[in-house]
């Protein structure tokens, strides 16, 4: 009678859609905490800041886990912690009817791959026909898409549980000239886990922070420069961005289909890799699924290998201090770490950003054709302009004016620039990986985090994640350690489509260099502590 009792309560959960208000501005992020509704816990041995998706996959095998358990477990954490960070929009009002979908499916041995069951968080610039997708902008926060970005589309062909949406910098970090990482007309300011007043970086802020906080088992981010790879090593979590065109970029709001990709981001290097495997399609991601990140994180993975470390000591002494003992530790594993300056980096920063706007204005345009709201720039930055809203922190929309009146990607100026670009961040590259004879390249991914302010905006002078983003080559950043109380990722970077390469080399890193721990949630940072 009891088991019967606990069986119809678990049934009921899953059929009830969760209540999710879709007033602009406001998080409609469930309530779930109630004992009425606390449903099954989670057994004993399960901690949600260090598990992984094939401990997951196993307990759910052996049946002494459900995907229900664990999708509830996360939303009433996302209820009980993410007031105090503001990384999750809202969650999905059918987010235990997709576990209850996955429970049948372990139960009749019919499981769809290692992400059937698992929790998903997508940054709210990702296509949900179920959900707004606003990119942060009170514009989208109307009507929800059509239909599903093709990645989403994959994540629930494979089981997934898609969980809610995560605030972002709006429209991904391009819009002012002096922009505040992590805050949004509909979903204010996120804030950095580990010390509150800090910042998480951008764009994929609230990805990236509801990863540290442990509110997902995995997230969704997207990069044109830097926005998985600095939030990630600012949260102190991993984050994969793909090589260009490994991930659909279809149903995902752009800045240039040159450089755009999304990308997974976990709290390990096998989560970020299986999540990978899902997004790409892949069918070559290794007997385990991972790309080989299980076996490179055995001991004696890194013997032989060759890095090439680029210090960029301009993100200051204590990062420059981290990189000297993070060096030392991968040589003492059998690493061997050069020093090296990859060339053409001052003519790569001078014509990024010219490139981007005439990209960012053919790209937006297609895109707003598809949504309900302004259906071009022009109609963008007039609603801003009527809307005060939009102005409260993002004062400006300079970067959205210069787009308006950029050249065309017709202009054979344009197209000059472009194919420079291409061939210089490509040789940045391999010229320094031929010369030295490395298996990747090595950069911190952010300094320690700054303080955020309106006012002031981002501090975000950071050069690592460049020449991979323009060239279109992957990047990946685990945890390297703490300034202070401040996370730090080491960057790492490869050829194109080296991406199982890199992630098994990451795999590798990470377990030597063993630097992630849960934040603590400090209200602002201890006297003395850098950044």
């Amino acid at each position: 009678m009891m088991k019967r009792s606990v069986a119809a309560l678990t049934v009921a959960l899953a059929l009830a859609p969760l209540p999710a208000a879709d007033v602009p501005g406001q998080r409609a992020v469930a309530a779930v905490s109630s004992p009425s509704t606390a449903g099954p816990a989670l057994p004993r041995g399960v901690d949600l800041d260090t598990v992984t998706i094939p401990e997951l996959q196993t307990r759910m095998g052996r049946g002494s886990l459900t995907s229900s358990a664990l999708t509830l477990a996360y939303l009433r954490r996302i209820e009980a912690v993410d007031p105090r960070i503001g990384a999750v929009l809202r969650t999905s009002p059918t987010a235990l009817r997709q576990a209850a979908a996955s429970d049948v499916r372990h139960r009749l041995g019919k499981t769809l791959g290692p992400l059937d069951g698992i929790p998903v968080l997508l940054k709210d610039n990702v296509d949900t026909r179920d959900m707004p997708t606003t990119a942060g902008s009170l514009a989208l926060a109307g009507r929800p898409p059509e239909r599903d970005a093709e990645l989403v589309r994959r994540l629930r062909a494979a089981g997934a549980v898609v969980l809610g949406k995560t605030n972002l910098s709006e429209w991904a970090n391009f819009r002012a000239a002096r922009p505040t990482s992590g805050w949004s007309a509909v979903g204010g300011q996120t804030r950095n886990p580990y010390v509150l007043d800090r910042n998480p970086c951008g764009s994929s802020s609230g990805s990236a922070a509801a990863l540290a906080a442990s509110l997902a088992q995995v997230a969704i981010g997207t990069e044109t420069d830097g926005s998985i790879v600095c939030p990630a090593g600012m949260n102190g979590v991993v984050g994969h961005k793909p090589s260009l065109g490994l991930v659909s970029p279809a149903g995902v709001v752009p800045i240039s289909a040159e450089q755009d990709t999304a990308g997974p981001m976990a709290r390990n290097v096998v989560d970020t890799a299986l999540t990978l495997a899902v997004l790409g399609g892949h069918g070559d991601a290794g007997p385990d699924g991972a790309f080989g990140t299980t076996a490179a994180a055995r001991p004696g993975a890194l013997r032989g290998k060759r890095i090439g470390l680029w210090r960029l000591p301009s993100l200051g002494a204590g990062v420059d201090a981290l990189m000297t003992r993070t060096a030392a530790r991968l040589r003492a594993a059998g690493a061997e770490v050069v020093e090296v300056t990859p060339p053409y980096q001052d003519r790569l920063a001078a014509l990024e950003f010219p490139a981007l706007l005439s990209e960012f204005h053919r790209d937006i345009d297609a895109y707003l054709a598809t949504r309900h709201g302004p259906r071009d720039l022009a109609g963008l930055i007039a609603f801003n302009r009527a809307h005060p809203a939009e102005r409260s922190c993002f004062a400006g929309q300079e970067l959205f004016e210069q787009a308006l009146a950029a050249p065309p990607t017709t202009d054979p100026g344009y197209r000059a620039m472009r194919a420079e670009l291409k061939d210089l961040s490509r040789r940045s590259i391999d010229e320094t990986m031929a010369a030295h004879g490395l298996d990747a390249l090595a950069a911190p991914a952010n300094p320690p985090a700054w303080t955020t302010d309106c006012a002031r905006g981002d501090n975000d002078v950071i050069p690592s994640s460049t020449p991979a983003a323009v060239a279109g080559y992957p990047s990946l950043s685990v945890p390297a350690g703490f300034v202070g109380e401040l996370p730090v990722g080491l960057l790492l970077m490869a050829g194109d489509r080296q991406d199982a390469a890199l992630l098994s080399l990451g795999a590798a890193v990470e377990r030597r260099l063993g630097a992630w721990r849960a934040p603590r949630y400090l209200p602002t940072a201890p006297s003395g502590a850098a950044g």
